[in-house]
């Protein structure tokens, strides 16, 4: 398997020759290292729909006729107002097998909307954490959240690998809330921290964070770095 990360909150995936992206957010993303004109997928994942993670979805669905998996809300949205009818709606406690491995979506504490062309937000679902069990790896995408104490339960049934979670401050976590997360209720074997340094209002010092993270290993990976399994 290749688990790789590619600004804000995108990871990228390949296993059992499928490719798999999370919270596209490239096109006018600084810290991006990709080209979405030029990206082959076969699914997107989307944690919520907000600009910075649903991002070039719809280009790189219809691009590459992509299956979107993502809340309900977000299938409607894309079959009604795009035209992409490839898309599989899930919710928070639903899991399924797909031909890459399989997908389950558990809570998050944030927001959900895009803005659309006349400037109003449209509701696209409850905001979700993503947990990827891909070939005997289990993988847990936070999302954007705040801390929460179910985060224990998500892990204790789900004994997580990799962790990926924000430390932007402002809209999600935080350096102390994140480490704490890690420290106290996840207890993954790798964390990679995520969502920080896009924008003004999410700079942070991940070596800071990772100095406050005392189990497992920290992985500070760059955009276009794979993560070491």
């Amino acid at each position: 398997m290749k688990l790789s990360f590619h600004g804000q909150s995108a990871i990228y995936l390949e296993a059992n020759n499928k490719k798999v992206i999370v919270d596209p957010f490239i096109s006018g993303n600084e810290l991006s290292d990709l080209d979405a004109d030029n990206l082959e997928v076969d699914y997107i994942i989307l944690t919520h729909g907000h600009g910075d993670h649903f991002g070039d979805t719809v280009e790189l669905a219809k691009k590459n006729n992509a299956t979107v998996i993502g809340s309900a809300e977000v299938g409607d949205y894309l079959s009604t107002n795009k035209g992409h009818d490839n898309v599989r709606p899930m919710n928070i406690g639903g899991k399924v097998d797909f031909d890459f491995g399989s997908v389950k979506f558990v809570q998050a504490f944030h927001s959900s909307s895009l803005t659309d062309d006349n400037g109003v937000p449209v509701y696209l679902g409850m905001p979700m954490g993503v947990i990827l069990e891909v070939e005997g790896k289990t993988i847990y995408h936070t999302g954007d959240t705040s801390l929460f104490s179910d985060m224990k339960l998500i892990a204790d049934r789900h004994p997580v690998d990799v962790c990926f979670i924000p430390i932007g401050d402002n809209f999600t976590m935080g350096i102390d809330d994140a480490s704490y997360a890690i420290n106290e209720f996840i207890q993954p074997k790798i964390t990679v921290p995520i969502h920080y340094d896009t924008f003004p209002y999410i700079e942070q010092d991940p070596e800071e964070f990772k100095s406050a993270v005392n189990v497992g290993e920290v992985q500070i990976v760059k955009p276009g770095e794979d993560v070491e399994l």
